[in-house]
């Protein structure tokens, strides 16, 4: 299989991983005893120039494991309701297959080992996602089990903002309250985020060239 040089700079820039913004949305904050009801996945590619862009998400929504508990605060936040005819959830092994499908191809296709977790307040999600991949016995997880990519930690690094609202409009990206606290919505924002923090430091090391180009 031919790799591009773009997918080869995405496996050297990110010493072999490929980022994937994961998001979820939970029917309380301990996911060993609340349920992963919505997850949602946004690949980046990057580009001749080294810039990165987010794919298309892809997102699924997750039935409530047996014997899960569901806070009615947090049903009202993300405004799930388990139980409409219409949800379509399926159980969080397929589910996971579901979301790591394309995932694994996108690894191939960028000649990297492993996805990295990228989230706002990563270590929640990575939390649900691995009590999932527990719970299901499931092998073949294409994340690394415990590092991760926290926007929180970049957003407040490059525009002193930490909240993803705030994070993203100070990034240039348009923020929509009603759409948030859906799985969709609020991976593709952060996925806007990541790679807008990302993109920034490409920017300042190519005019750093630029004014040095005896270093090369």
């Amino acid at each position: 299989m031919n790799i591009s040089a773009s997918a080869t700079r995405m496996a050297h820039r990110f010493r072999g991983f490929l980022p994937v913004v994961i998001d979820v949305e939970t029917g309380g904050f301990d996911c060993e005893r609340h349920a992963l009801l919505e997850i949602a996945a946004v690949c980046v590619r990057m580009d001749e120039e080294g810039f990165l862009h987010p794919e298309p998400v892809v997102s699924t929504h997750v039935e409530a494991f047996a014997g899960s508990e569901l806070d009615p605060r947090s049903l009202e936040i993300t405004g799930i309701d388990p139980d409409h005819p219409l949800r379509g959830a399926v159980p969080e092994k397929e589910a996971l297959e579901f979301m790591f499908r394309p995932v694994r191809t996108s690894m191939r296709a960028n000649d990297c080992q492993r996805a990295i977790l990228v989230g706002h307040n990563a270590a929640f999600d990575l939390g649900f996602l691995n009590a999932a991949i527990r719970r299901t016995a499931h092998k073949r997880s294409p994340f690394h089990p415990f590092s991760c990519f926290d926007t929180v930690t970049l957003a407040g690094l490059a525009y002193g903002q930490t909240v993803l609202s705030r994070a993203v409009e100070a990034s240039g990206k348009p923020w929509d309250a009603r759409e948030a606290h859906s799985a969709v919505y609020d991976a593709e924002r952060t996925a806007d985020l990541f790679c807008a923090v990302v993109n920034r430091w490409r920017e300042m090391e190519l005019g750093w060239r630029h004014q040095h180009p005896e270093i090369g």
